[in-house]
């Protein structure tokens, strides 16, 4: 009986400073990496749809809702990626991604496309002007220092990307 509870008291000790630092707060890199990690996949699905959208002529509304619908794909492809690969199934992988970006992309891509749609003719500029991509890396940067701490916030909270980490 005294042996089990040494065994689990010893046990637990290992782990004690992980949780210490867990509950301290959550570290803005921790929260910079989230943010960056679900701005890759954001960025992916926003230039592959500001790219079809000119490229296919479609109207500013239309390019923007391709671009959104491709950010989330690759957000949460590149979340479902990680977890994936800690053995998760699918179906909860998917539910992890969910979690856990879901309020990350929104808030990215409201933020990224309100400035995108801001920029007096960033969106009528087309993939070969100067004025489109830096539009794009001004409206990308914006999102990750607005999202980071949104993401820090919910993975103190346990939420959004704490939920990933549980699985790395």
């Amino acid at each position: 009986m005294n042996h089990s509870a040494h065994a689990y008291h010893g046990h637990h000790h290992g782990h004690h400073q992980g949780h210490e630092q867990r509950h301290s707060g959550v570290s803005w890199r921790m929260a910079a990496q989230a943010t960056l990690h679900c701005l890759t996949g954001c960025a992916i699905g926003e230039v592959l749809g500001m790219v079809v959208g000119t490229a296919a002529g479609l109207h500013n509304t239309a390019t923007v809702v391709v671009s959104v619908a491709l950010a989330f794909v690759f957000g949460y492809a590149l979340t479902m990626r990680g977890v994936l690969r800690a053995g998760l199934p699918l179906r909860d992988a998917l539910k992890v991604a969910l979690a856990a970006d879901t309020v990350s992309i929104a808030v990215m891509e409201l933020i990224d496309n309100t400035v995108m749609v801001g920029v007096p003719g960033a969106m009528d500029a087309g993939l070969a002007d100067a004025l489109f991509w830096a539009s794009l890396v001004l409206s990308l940067a914006l999102a990750f220092l607005l999202t980071t701490p949104v993401n820090r916030w919910m993975i103190g909270r346990g939420k959004g990307h704490a939920v990933v980490h549980a699985y790395h």
